[in-house]
C-alpha cells in the first residue's frame, strides 16, 4: 500500500504545523515555503484539514491556521483519512462499489475489514506528535529498536552518568 502524493503531503504539512505549535498561526503559504509543498496544495490541504476538525483557521490580521488538537491527540489514520476517507487497501471494501469482476465468488473480501481495520489502528497508533522528533537509527533504518539493556550492563547515556 502506498499513500497518494496528497496524503503523504498532508502527513508533513500537519507535522509542519505540530513543530510551530504554541507560536502565532501559519499561513497556508508559510507551511508550503516551510515543507517545499506547492503552494496551491498546501492551501487545498488546509481546506480538507480544517474541514476535518484538525485545523482550525483564522481569517484576519494575526489569522492563519493552527492545530485543532494538541500533536500528541492528532494520528496519522485521520490525516490520511481526511484526505483519502476511510482507510481501505481495495476498492471492493468500500460500501456501494460493485465493480469487481469477481465479486460474489470472492474468498477474501468477506475477511478484508480484519485486515482494514489492522491497517488503520496501525496508523491510529502513530500521533502527530511522534513525527516531530528525530527517530532513534535503528528507526531510520527500518528496523526495529534496539533491545533495551540491562542496567547494570547498560553503557550511561552521557559521561558521568550513573546507574
Amino acid at each position: 500500500m502506498r499513500l497518494s502524493n496528497l496524503a503523504d503531503y498532508a502527513v508533513v504539512l500537519m507535522s509542519a504545523a505540530a513543530r510551530q505549535c504554541g507560536s502565532m498561526p501559519l499561513h497556508a503559504a508559510r507551511l508550503a515555503e516551510q515543507t517545499g509543498i506547492p503552494g496551491p496544495t498546501a492551501q487545498k490541504l488546509v481546506s480538507l484539514l480544517a474541514r476535518a476538525g484538525l485545523l482550525v483557521a483564522s481569517r484576519g490580521s494575526g489569522g492563519g491556521v493552527r492545530l485543532a488538537r494538541p500533536a500528541a491527540a492528532i494520528n496519522i489514520a485521520e490525516i490520511i483519512e481526511a484526505v483519502e476517507g476511510p482507510i481501505a487497501l481495495t476498492a471492493c471494501c468500500d460500501e456501494g462499489r460493485h465493480d469487481c469482476g469477481f465479486e460474489g465468488s470472492c474468498q477474501i473480501q468477506p475477511h478484508l475489514g480484519i485486515v482494514n481495520g489492522a491497517v488503520r489502528a496501525a496508523l491510529a497508533d502513530i500521533s502527530l506528535a511522534t513525527l516531530t522528533v528525530a527517530p532513534a537509527k535503528a528507526e531510520v533504518a527500518g528496523g526495529p529498536a534496539p533491545a533495551p539493556q540491562d542496567k547494570k550492563t547498560a553503557t550511561p547515556a552521557f559521561a558521568g552518568a550513573t546507574s
